[in-house]
Formats: C-alpha cells, structure tokens, sequence
C-alpha cells in the first residue's frame, strides 16, 4: 500500500546525500508536497533522483542550501560530513539566517556539537538526527528518528521528516541524537551475536528453527531482529539490509565514545572483532545477520 502523507505545510528544502537512506529519504519529502532540491557527491545520482521524483539538483551543497528553510543531509561519516556543511560550498555558506540543517548521517557526538556551534555563529539552527530503520525503514517511510538540538529547531523541522518516519523525538541538547544511537547500535551489537548463537546451537542440537523461532517470537525472546532477520539467518541469506562495514563503523564510533565518558562496552567490544574477522573473510557488504556464519 502506498504511504499516506499527514498534510503539512509545503517547504522549500534541501537534500545533501543520495545514498540508500537518502535517495528515498529525498523522495517521501517530494511525495509529501516539499519543494526539494538535492546534491550528490556523484551528479549522475542526483539526475536519476530528479527524473524520478521531480525538483532540481544543484552542482555543490551551497548550491543546493540556497533558498532552502530546512536542508537535509545523510552522508558517510563525520570527515564527509564537514566536507558538505564548512567551506565556501559548503551548506553553511549558502544558506539563509534562520533555516536549520538536519544531519541524518550517523556520526560521532562531538562533530554535531562542532557543527551546531558553527550553524549558530551564522544564525542557523543545527539537529543532529541520526535514524534507525535501514533501508526497508527508509524506502518505507518508518523510519525512527533521534534528534540533538534546542526545541525551536526541532518543532520546526519535525512535520516535514515525518515524511520518512514514524517517530521523531527530541532527546536533548546537541550530539543527544547521536549519543541515542550508540545505545541504538550497542543493543543491537548484542541482540544479533545472541540470536546468531541460539540459532546455530538450535540447528546444531536438530531442532526446525524456524518453528523454534515462531514459537519463541511469541515470548520474552521476541525482538526486531528475531522477527526480520533470523529466517534469513535460517537459510544463510546476507546480501541486502545494513552491512557489516557500515555497523563496524557506528561501532567504533560508540566504542570511542565510552572511551571517553568511562561507560564499559565488554560485550560490544567482543562483538565489534567478531565483525572484523567477517570483514577479513571479505564480508564487508553482508548483512550484519552475517555473524552467524562465525559458527558455522
């Protein structure tokens, strides 16, 4: 069934990043009624978005901000990051006092309290929004969306993203959406290393996993993970969802962040190398379900 938009009123925005998450990200605000432009590190992408979708691309981040009320971005890391909001092409520069820039990417707390310092020296408002959903949640519209920032920003900004989410919530200050998805990302770290071993030990013992699973998924074992990923993990199917580079990096990101605040990370720091040695096994793109394959 299509996705229903709640009407809204139409802004004129941006969309920095055309990559899994943002390529449909960008078309839920152009299908809910936003003017959009949008720019990608690769022009040819940004053609393909506006064939589809309508709007306008423009030829760098500056560009694409000018004009913009609100300019969206979800990009690789925090180095890529920088390189679209700072400089003379960046989004920075092209936007007006008064429009706020969302950052989607997940990256660490501390470049979104940098950059929310830079956007407020030029009168921009700045929430870092990291999400959770993956690229079903993002094709779909249902994406969960954490946000950093003052409330201002943030009511402001949240009726246009709930074009692409199913919840937006404010969770403090600025680098509290990033911090939010650390903890997103540590649980998850232990919820798949668990479902991989039940599953694998379940298998070992002769036992039909998927009526185990069916079963248990009615009980207190029931999670995201075990609904969406363990029949897959069944049948040793990894080539789509979020992969293992992409987690390894939201890992470190997490592992660096305790490092410095003091918290202890035993069970992810095990689980960041157990996706290391899936990337030595050259698994880099798998699905992060692919840890399974560990105990094979």
């Amino acid at each position: 069934m299509p996705r229903t938009y709640d009407p809204v009123p139409s802004r004129a925005v941006a969309f920095l990043g055309l990559g899994v998450m943002g390529y449909p990200m960008a078309g839920h605000l152009a299908a809910a009624g936003h003017k959009v432009t949008v720019y990608n590190r690769t022009a040819a992408k940004s053609a393909e978005w506006v064939k589809t979708h309508g709007g306008a691309s423009a030829a760098t981040p500056a560009a694409a901000a000018s004009g913009a009320e609100i300019v969206f971005a979800c990009v690789g890391n925090d180095d890529d990051l920088r390189s679209i909001t700072v400089g003379a092409d960046g989004a920075f520069a092209g936007m007006k006092r008064g429009a706020i820039f969302v950052d989607h990417t997940t990256a660490s707390a501390a470049v979104a309290r940098e950059l929310a310092e830079a956007a407020a020296a030029r009168g921009i408002g700045f929430v870092d929004a990291p999400v959770s959903g993956g690229n079903l949640g993002a094709t779909n519209g249902t994406l969960t969306v954490m946000c950093g920032g003052d409330a201002a920003s943030f009511d402001a900004v949240r009726p246009a993203a709930m074009a692409f989410a199913k919840a937006v919530t404010l969770l403090g200050p600025s680098g509290s959406g990033q911090l939010a998805k650390m903890v997103n990302q540590i649980a998850i770290a232990g919820l798949v290393q668990g479902l991989s071993e039940a599953i694998a030990f379940g298998q070992k013992a002769g036992l039909d996993m998927k009526a185990v699973l069916e079963v248990i998924g009615k009980g207190a074992a029931q999670s995201w993970q075990m609904d969406n990923r363990g029949p897959t993990m069944i049948e040793r199917k990894f080539d789509f969802g979020f992969a293992v580079d992409w987690m390894r990096k939201d890992l470190g990101i997490a592992l660096e962040e305790a490092r410095r605040n003091g918290a202890r990370l035993p069970v992810t720091a095990l689980v960041d190398q157990f996706y290391a040695d899936l990337q030595a096994r050259g698994g880099n793109r798998a699905d992060t379900s692919s840890l399974i394959e560990r105990l094979d």
